[in-house]
C-alpha cells in the first residue's frame, strides 16, 4: 500500500515528508516517516476501525509503568484506514542480564484479578480477556481451549490429540491447585523479536499482547523460539526469584504457544504439540 501525500497530510505530525516501507511483522503494514521533528514509526491497517490498535495502545501504557517502550505520538482513522503512530526507536546493542531485570519489573506490576480490561481480537486468534478470581479457569477457558475448538474446526485436531489434551488440561489443574499464583503484568507474546535494545542500550519491549496472569506463561514463551541468553535468567532471578517446580510447570504454558502455531501454520506445528501432550 503506498500512502499518498494527502493521507499522509491528514497525520497529527508536522510536516511529514516521507513514509518509507519497513519490516513491521505480518499483521500490519510498516513505514518510517520523515517529519520535521524527526523520525517516527507508523502502522497501517487498511480499511479497519481506528479501535483496531485500542489493545496495543493499552499495552504499551501498562508496560510503561515499569519497562521502555516506545512512546504512542498518535493514534486515528484517516479515510478509513486504522493507524497508529509511534516512537522511532535506533537500535542498538544491550545486556541480556538487563532485560531480565527489566522483564522482572514488568512481573511485579499486579492487578486483583486474571484477565485484561480489553479483549484483543486482532489477529486470526482472538484472545478474551474477561476477568477470573483463578488463574486455571482463565488459562484453559480463555486460552487452551478456544484454541483446540478452532483446531477441531480447521481440521487440525483428532481424537487421540484430544484424549491426550483432556489429560493435560486435568494436570494443569492438578499442578496448580495449592499454589499461590500472583496476577502479574505479562507482556503476553515474549519471543526474541519483541525486544529491543536502543542505541544507548535500554531493554525495551514492543508488539505487547498483555494481560495479567502468572508470570511463568511469559518465561515459557522465552524458552520456546530462542534468543534470550542465561544471563536473562539470571538478570530475572535475582530480581525475581522462580517458584519451586517452574521448569516443571513451563511445558503446559509452552502448549499454549504451539498450539496457537497449529492453528496459525497447519500440521507444520502438530509434532512439536503432540511432543508436549504425550509428556502428560
Amino acid at each position: 500500500m503506498t500512502l499518498s501525500s494527502a493521507w499522509l497530510a491528514q497525520l497529527p505530525l508536522p510536516q511529514v515528508t516521507a513514509a518509507t516501507p519497513v519490516s513491521g511483522g505480518d499483521i500490519n503494514l510498516a513505514y518510517r516517516l520523515t517529519t520535521a521533528e524527526g523520525p517516527a514509526f507508523l502502522l497501517v491497517q487498511p480499511q479497519t476501525p481506528a479501535s483496531f490498535y485500542s489493545h496495543e495502545v493499552a499495552g504499551l501504557k501498562a508496560l510503561g509503568r515499569a519497562v521502555n517502550v516506545p512512546d504512542v505520538l498518535a493514534t486515528g482513522n484517516i479515510d478509513g484506514d486504522a493507524y497508529l503512530v509511534l516512537e522511532f526507536l535506533e537500535t542498538g546493542h544491550g545486556s541480556q542480564y538487563e532485560l531480565g531485570q527489566a522483564v522482572a519489573r514488568v512481573h511485579h506490576v499486579t492487578a486483583p484479578q486474571f484477565g485484561f480490561d480489553q479483549d484483543n481480537l486482532v489477529g486470526k486468534l482472538p484472545k478474551h480477556n474477561d476477568w477470573q478470581d483463578d488463574w486455571t479457569t482463565f488459562y484453559l477457558n480463555q486460552r487452551l481451549d478456544p484454541l483446540v475448538k478452532r483446531a477441531q474446526a480447521h481440521h487440525l485436531w483428532h481424537a487421540k490429540r484430544q484424549a491426550a489434551y483432556d489429560r493435560v488440561r486435568q494436570h494443569i489443574v492438578t499442578e496448580n491447585q495449592g499454589r499461590k499464583i500472583v496476577p502479574s503484568l505479562l507482556h503476553g507474546d515474549l519471543w526474541s523479536g519483541n525486544y529491543l535494545f536502543t542505541a544507548d542500550g535500554t531493554p525495551t519491549l514492543i508488539d505487547p499482547d498483555v494481560l495479567y496472569g502468572d508470570r511463568e506463561f511469559d518465561i515459557a514463551m522465552t524458552t520456546i523460539f530462542g534468543g534470550f541468553t542465561a544471563d536473562f535468567y539470571r538478570g530475572y532471578q535475582d530480581a525475581y526469584p522462580f517458584d519451586p517446580g517452574y521448569t516443571d510447570r513451563l511445558a503446559h504454558y509452552q502448549l499454549y504457544y504451539l498450539m496457537a502455531h497449529l492453528n496459525l501454520f497447519g500440521e507444520t506445528y502438530g509434532g512439536a504439540v503432540d511432543e508436549i501432550l504425550s509428556r502428560g
